[in-house]
């Protein structure tokens, strides 16, 4: 009996060994897809020149469009907005408050957290409460297959300088984002809406953004600016966030000579015209953007541009132009428009550019 007992005792401690190690490789299987996942999720939120890896978040666009329709999917573009960040102001669009019905040819914006949605996907129906979103989901409900479109819209804080946090933080505000509406896309099928959908999710410039009142009232304190959402219920492909300055008036560059920040007379009629239409225009703002050739120290050229962006904006403040309405930019010998090695490429190099945004 003894020995039966001993050798039940021996087989069980070799048995242990063994699930031991598939306990193990279980574990390390799980923790290399976790980690393999993690490897993505940094791949994609690190990637920044090419737009045509941007994730749909599983095809969202074509499920919310498709599913409810019924139809297959199809090839569409990405939520995420390639074109960065956007210069548009909230004076622009119509606000909502108790409205029954809606112009199909007006943008709407409701300063709404869109973070909402993924509690309220969680709630019973009779529970949810949308809040200022709810005109909007009355009109959703009642218009029966109308169609919209739907941008979620953040902006990071202006007083943030660090690029590397800016880009950390755009990243967090597009998943984020991207998420909040696959909850809401969600919540429309749950209740078998028929509406057609589209979404978009795009950082804006939050000191254009608010224009005049950045100056004016307190500004939020945290990093990352959840600003709200921005819809239409047209039926056409459009651009929920047209350029301010769509149709503006386009101006000449300004030349300088090798070595030299100096302003030439030359420009001072250039000069006027611009003042003049910026107050006529009191809407719109201004982009400098300096530039050299590469002749000495990138230190120095980057220094040389600088000094040339703000020559002309100094032009431009003592001709009655605000400052906050003037940015400036200096990248130096980067993007030139001349060959470097010609004489004609190099005088073509040292410029300010001028775009009306």
């Amino acid at each position: 009996m003894k020995k039966h007992v001993l050798i039940i005792c021996l087989a069980a401690l070799m048995l242990v060994p063994a699930s031991n190690v598939q306990a193990q490789y279980r574990k390390k299987r799980a923790t290399t897809e976790i980690a393999k996942d993690g490897e993505n999720k940094r791949q994609w939120l690190g990637r920044t020149a090419d737009t045509s890896w941007r994730p749909t978040l599983g095809g969202l666009y074509e499920q919310v469009t498709n599913t409810a329709s019924g139809k297959k999917g199809k090839k569409t573009e990405p939520i995420i907005d390639p074109s960065g960040k956007r210069k548009v102001r909230e004076a622009a669009y119509d606000t909502v408050w108790k409205f029954t019905s809606f112009d199909a040819k007006t943008f709407y914006f409701i300063d709404y957290d869109y973070n909402r949605f993924r509690s309220l996907k969680w709630e019973r129906d009779k529970d949810r409460d949308w809040g200022k979103f709810d005109p909007v989901m009355d009109y959703l409900s009642s218009a029966g297959r109308i169609p919209m479109h739907l941008c979620a819209v953040f902006a990071v804080n202006p007083s943030i300088k660090d690029q590397d946090l800016h880009d950390e933080l755009v990243a967090k505000a597009q998943m984020e984002a991207v998420i909040s509406l696959d909850y809401f896309r969600d919540i429309l099928i749950e209740k078998e809406m028929k509406n057609k959908v589209s979404y978009k999710v795009a950082e804006i410039d939050w000191r254009y953004w608010k224009d005049e009142a950045f100056y004016t009232e307190e500004q939020p304190t945290e990093d990352l600016i959840r600003v709200g959402l921005i819809f239409d219920f047209s039926s056409k492909k459009i651009d929920l966030l047209p350029s301010a300055a769509q149709g503006s008036k386009a101006f000449p560059e300004i030349k300088f000579f090798p070595n030299d920040a100096t302003i030439q007379e030359s420009y001072v009629a250039e000069l006027d015209e611009l003042a003049t239409y910026l107050k006529q225009e009191k809407g719109l703002e201004v982009l400098l953007t300096g530039y050299c050739d590469n002749v000495g120290t990138e230190t120095y050229n980057t220094g040389l541009s600088r000094q040339r962006a703000v020559e002309v904006k100094k032009a431009l403040v003592l001709r009655g132009i605000d400052e906050h309405r003037i940015e400036v930019l200096y990248k130096g010998e980067d993007d030139p428009v001349g060959d470097n090695n010609t004489l004609s490429g190099r005088m073509a190099n040292n410029r300010v550019t001028v775009v009306i945004q």
